[in-house]
């Protein structure tokens, strides 16, 4: 039994698409596989409580979603138009009975009329071709906010629209079904990579009538992991990319239960302030919140770790400068060797307690999230419009970081749940607290901020580094002037300060290469440039919809700065031995 569903973490989430009419033969062990499906998943990550996403269809639909509710699931019906005009399509009072039934225990999102549609009276049929427009968007939509899509398919390629086929096409290749609306990509084109990232787990099924075996050479009842044109028997291991995105989604929900309290607090004190002035908290402002704050809790540590470590590098510098040039300090090369080992114990600490995977990751999550949650309070995204900031967020990272997509996925579908009734101020607290102004709040102001600080930083370091360049030239001169008048301890103890100064410094200027000072002053002032022409295009629009397009477009250059920002850090990581 799955214990909980919890509202509040990162879920698994297992979307389903299905024929209608398998054969009565195959019902009984199809529902067996599908109950091992989700008690192995429940087995493996019982930190990821499940939640299965479906049209409730007749058939195989129905079949899961009973299953996962016998199972202690959640259920979430995906309806593809209202529940009135989709109960047309159960023309069996059996399959009718099973809907109703499926309903009162499922929570709902019904998705809008597709622009054109009429769904009138002439075409209320289950086979007219504007309903299979709003079938395809329905499977578009549990495809793109479920991790793990469950088919129960014969195999075969269909031209139907909205049908199972095009669904596991969709979902594998991110190949959109014609006339299904969806907004993936300015030119309309899926990420080329989207196969690597969508997992099915297949169940082989036959269909009723002629020419109802599988596809050969699959054999009804087989399963099988597919991901892209590659699939491996479902009694197999799921692949280890997903089993990594999972294992992360795990963590960050463990991490979460374990400072709850800290982040419960500092959520609670922060809607006190903005009480009256903005949207009561949903799903997405939820992880938001705690991604944002375990982020800030690792970057903490991770540079708490970084000075240790880069300090220790400057004792031992000199350490062993004391030891190599006066004879008496022959104690140092213990000292040398102690200050090794600490450097080297914080660097295994923080790599075995993954800080500065955690601080990228998390830090990932909560900026896509910030994008997420302004979007949806301007408006601009509608059920109908199933792109969110996850679709081409991060998309150049490993596969493991899907795990932040997966989540943001997760967070939508939460929020689509949880709909609120429109603000009609909300397009305008938007623009304020996400630009803000220089000197206030928002991110122009936070940029703005940033970018000083760090030319603050970068100056010291470039100011310690000329210090000790000329101080060194200073007592090479002197040295060469008063060589023959000075002691043989006086000149060692001129030519260690100089080494001193230059091991300092080398040090201080490796630190400021680990944080990337110089690129991050650059995208600081690159992204106040941004914030600063979006506000000002924003000022000038005349329309709220022509507002909302310069949203879209701030959050894609916020989420293409952020993943450049990501894909940097990872290139540094927190090493001990290569200072």
């Amino acid at each position: 039994m799955i214990e909980g569903h919890g509202a509040d973490r990162i879920p698994l989430a297992i979307g389903v698409t299905s024929h209608r009419n398998i054969p009565a033969a195959e019902i009984t062990a199809i529902r067996s596989r599908v109950r091992d499906c989700l008690a192995r998943l429940a087995r493996q990550y019982p930190e990821l409580p499940l939640t299965v996403v479906s049209a409730l269809a007749q058939g195989g639909d129905q079949l899961v979603a009973e299953e996962a509710l016998a199972a202690g699931a959640r259920l979430v019906a995906v309806l593809p138009m209202d529940r009135a005009q989709y109960a047309q399509d159960f023309l069996d009072p059996a399959d009718h009975a099973r809907f109703d039934a499926l309903c009162a225990r499922a929570e709902i999102i019904e998705l809008p009329r597709i622009a054109g549609n009429s769904l009138d009276d002439a075409d209320k049929a289950p086979t007219g071709a504007e309903r299979d427009r709003h079938y395809a968007q329905a499977g578009v939509y549990i495809s793109s906010h479920c991790h793990v899509l469950l088919a129960i398919w014969d195999g075969k390629a269909s031209p139907r629209l909205g049908g199972t086929a095009q669904t596991v096409e969709y979902h594998l290749f991110g190949t959109r079904p014609a006339s299904a609306e969806r907004r993936r990509t300015r030119s309309g084109y899926a990420p080329l990579n989207t196969d690597i990232e969508r997992l099915c787990y297949h169940i082989v099924s036959s269909r009723e009538g002629a020419d109802g075996a599988p596809a050969a050479p699959l054999r009804a009842l087989d399963t099988f992991w597919r991901v892209g044109d590659r699939a491996t028997p479902g009694t197999e291991p799921m692949p280890e990319p997903f089993r990594a995105a999972f294992a992360n989604m795990t963590e960050f929900n463990a991490d979460w239960d374990k400072y709850r309290a800290e982040i419960d607090a500092k959520t609670a004190l922060r809607f006190a302030h903005t009480a009256g002035t903005a949207t009561p908290p949903n799903m997405i402002h939820t992880l938001f919140q705690a991604a944002d704050w375990l982020a800030i809790h690792f970057q903490r540590r991770v540079y708490f770790a970084m000075r240790a470590i880069y300090t220790v590098a400057a004792l031992m510098g000199v350490a062993f400068m004391c030891y190599a040039d006066f004879p008496a300090q022959d104690y140092m090369i213990f000292v040398f060797l102690a200050l090794f080992a600490f450097g080297g114990g914080m660097s295994l600490l923080a790599r075995r307690r993954g800080w500065h995977r955690k601080y990228l990751d998390y830090r990932a999550l909560a900026e896509g999230l910030r994008v997420q949650s302004y979007w949806r309070r301007a408006g601009l995204s509608v059920t109908a419009d199933s792109e969110f900031a996850h679709d081409n967020f991060l998309q150049k990272q490993d596969i493991e970081l899907g795990w932040i997509r997966n989540a943001m996925r997760s967070a939508g579908l939460e929020a689509e749940l949880a709909r609120a009734p429109r603000d009609p101020h909300a397009l305008a607290r938007v623009i304020d607290e996400w630009i803000g102004q220089p000197g206030g709040s928002g991110q122009w102001n936070y940029y703005e901020r940033r970018a000083a600080q760090r030319a603050r930083l970068h100056h010291v370091t470039e100011t310690l580094v000329d210090i000790s360049l000329w101080l060194g030239i200073a007592i090479s001169i002197f040295l060469a002037v008063f060589v023959l008048h000075l002691s043989q301890d006086t000149k060692t103890a001129l030519v260690a300060i100089m080494a001193s100064m230059s091991i300092v410094a080398a040090v201080r200027e490796a630190y400021a290469y680990r944080k990337a000072d110089k690129e991050l002053i650059k995208q600081y002032r690159f992204m106040c440039r941004i914030y600063a022409n979006a506000r000002t295009a924003l000022d000038r629009a005349k329309s709220p919809a022509e507002q909302r397009e310069i949203l879209r477009a701030l959050g894609e250059a916020a989420l293409a700065e952020h993943a450049e920002w990501t894909l940097m850090h990872r290139e540094r990581p927190l090493e001990h031995a290569r200072i």
